[in-house]
């Protein structure tokens, strides 16, 4: 079996087995502390809402028990007021529920009436009421009631008067014990019922988070395993449209982000390379032919081609170095107030200096915010490319409009086509591809030009002008 490069197979399974075990001890470690949490907060949810239904269910039996007593006081009160004690007496008697007792309590302290013959003996309690008032108390183990022990009595009192002037005392109870013991069952179940609740919630908050874990982990490993070998390849996105589905869309387009990079980084140093090793080409062919030459002769008619082929590697490093800040945002221009047409005029004075178009201009005052330098070399690198391209004139117009300084560098050569009007700003970019690198340039100068505007708020695009001319248009704001 091969074995692979840096240790033994046995060693590259004992290093799976760990990565395996450390990711499954991960996962338990989240999904324990993902059950525990999900646990404590439904105990204390439970533990107060369990607290508070106890409490209310209690208020609400007790205010029940009231309204009950009350409402029975009230009515045998009134009948003792319309009819007589008798008459009241002996409804009480029949119609008295298995669970209330009532009496009717004279003036003097005896029962006269009551809905049980055991409660004759002596009041449920020794209060007394004024006619038309009512009060509650609470009694413990009232004579006459048959209990297991001290057991409470909610007791409702209320005055009553008879037709003939007589003054009663009509007494209505009932036993608390039976709120008590309602609350006490309640209670119980949900003592009960909590553990398995808990129970079910930790199972199900386990399965969830493991499930969510899995897709995780199937994430990572899928991540773990590009390089840079493989930057095309993507991870799977689960089709459950939750936030593991983004997570996996928004990694595939850090990875496609990552895979352009890399691309456009491989064909920078690509093309940079080409671009210098005909200038390193040509030095160390000059170089070599001087040497050998003891008249000096060779040296001397080669001056000029090298000193140009070192001028053109000078230039073409201090673009690569320009774009490299540009791309990581290390680039920054010094901002001071400048007149644009004063940079214009110098390099238009260059221009014409060195080479052989026809130039017109037409300028006007143009005072904006940035770094003369790097201007002047948006400004050189447009006017140079329109100089290679140009078949006998270059026109150059500079104007104010709308806050902006508008450059218009026209000339008469082929307009660039529609389609390719913004790749000519691409790195090592050259539409005319049999054209000789030597006077065809190195394809970064409109890059560059474009990077320096921005840097400056501008912009910088190309196209046709009305009378067929090719033109570049930079347009910066004034101050």
């Amino acid at each position: 079996m091969p074995v692979p490069p840096g240790g033994t197979g046995n060693a590259g399974e004992k290093g799976r087995g760990r990565a395996v075990w450390n990711w499954a001890r991960r996962g338990r470690g989240i999904r324990g502390q993902s059950v525990a949490a999900a646990v404590v907060a439904v105990a204390c949810a439970l533990l107060a809402g369990g607290v508070l239904l106890l409490v209310l269910l209690q208020n609400a039996l007790t205010a029940s028990t009231e309204t009950v007593l009350r409402t029975k006081v009230s009515d045998v009160a009134a009948q003792i007021h319309t009819q007589d004690v008798e008459e009241a007496g002996r409804s009480i008697a029949t119609a008295g529920a298995a669970d209330l007792l009532v009496q009717i309590v004279d003036s003097s302290g005896r029962v006269v009436a009551a809905s049980d013959p055991s409660l004759r003996s002596a009041p449920l309690t020794s209060t007394t009421v004024a006619p038309g008032q009512t009060t509650l108390v609470r009694v413990s183990s009232p004579p006459g009631v048959r209990t297991d022990g001290d057991e409470d009595y909610e007791v409702a009192a209320t005055g009553a008067t008879a037709g003939s002037g007589a003054n009663y005392t009509v007494l209505a109870a009932r036993s608390a014990g039976v709120t008590s013991s309602t609350v006490r069952t309640v209670a119980l179940f949900l003592v009960a019922a909590t553990p398995l609740l808990l129970v079910i919630v930790g199972v199900a908050v386990g399965v969830l988070v493991g499930r969510s874990l899995r897709q995780v982990e199937r994430i990572r490993s899928q991540v773990a395993g590009i390089d840079a070998h493989r930057l095309g390849t993507r991870v799977d996105v689960p089709g459950t449209r939750d936030e593991l589905a983004a997570l996996a869309t928004t990694m595939n387009a850090m990875l496609a982000r990552i895979e352009s990079a890399d691309t456009a980084q491989r064909r920078f140093v690509s093309h940079a390379s080409h671009e210098l090793r005909s200038p390193l080409s040509t030095l160390r062919t000059g170089l070599e032919v001087s040497v050998r030459d003891d008249t000096g002769q060779s040296w001397r008619s080669m001056a000029p081609l090298l000193q140009a082929e070192t001028v053109r590697m000078g230039r073409l490093v201090e673009d690569l170095l320009t774009l490299s800040k540009t791309d990581d945002s290390g680039f920054a221009v010094d901002r001071e107030e400048l007149d644009l047409d004063d940079v214009l005029t110098g390099e238009l004075a260059r221009l014409q200096a060195a080479g052989a178009q026809r130039i017109t201009a037409r300028i006007v005052p143009a005072r904006v915010r940035g770094d003369a330098g790097r201007l002047a070399q948006v400004l050189r690198n447009v006017l140079d490319n329109a100089d290679r391209h140009a078949r006998s004139a270059i026109r150059v117009e500079l104007a104010t409009t709308g806050g902006e300084a508008v450059l218009q560098i026209d000339n008469d050569g082929d307009p660039v086509p529609p389609g390719e009007r913004e790749r000519v700003f691409d790195r090592f970019v050259r539409l005319d591809e049999s054209r000789d690198r030597d006077t065809g340039g190195s394809g970064l100068g409109l890059t560059v030009a474009r990077s320096l505007v921005r840097a400056h708020d501008g912009t910088i695009t190309t196209g046709e002008a009305p009378d067929g001319f090719c033109r570049f248009e930079i347009r910066i704001p004034l101050l």
